[in-house]
């Protein structure tokens, strides 16, 4: 896109056209997860077209979304997989936000 064409449009059609040329595509339709011992957090991926990136739920994280989770692997992935809606959009918003190598998600990210 030129920046004469830019230029030509108004300002509030320069502003969506500057949206959608700027849409970030983050998928998750692997909806496998993997609890990091090492870590004390929930991996899971999301895909940018054939890109792929690595996301961590941290377990204060997932405390917060669901308070009455035990500190061990199986409560922690049950509280994944039943906040997944709230998870997902917290790793997109973290996403718009710059590129990573790998993105974790805090209590603060809820």
């Amino acid at each position: 896109m030129t920046v004469s064409y830019l230029k030509a449009r108004s300002r509030p059609q320069r502003a969506l056209l500057h949206e959608v040329t700027n849409l970030t595509m983050l998928d998750f339709p692997n909806q496998s997860r993997a609890f990091d011992s090492t870590r004390r957090a929930v991996r899971f991926w999301g895909y940018d077209s054939a890109m792929e990136w690595s996301f961590f739920v941290t377990e204060e994280a997932l405390k917060h979304l669901r308070p009455r989770t035990e500190r061990n692997e199986a409560s922690l992935l049950l509280a994944f997989d039943t906040n997944r809606p709230a998870i997902y959009a917290a790793a997109m918003k973290a996403f718009k936000q710059g590129r990573k190598g790998s993105y974790e998600l805090g209590a603060a990210n809820f």
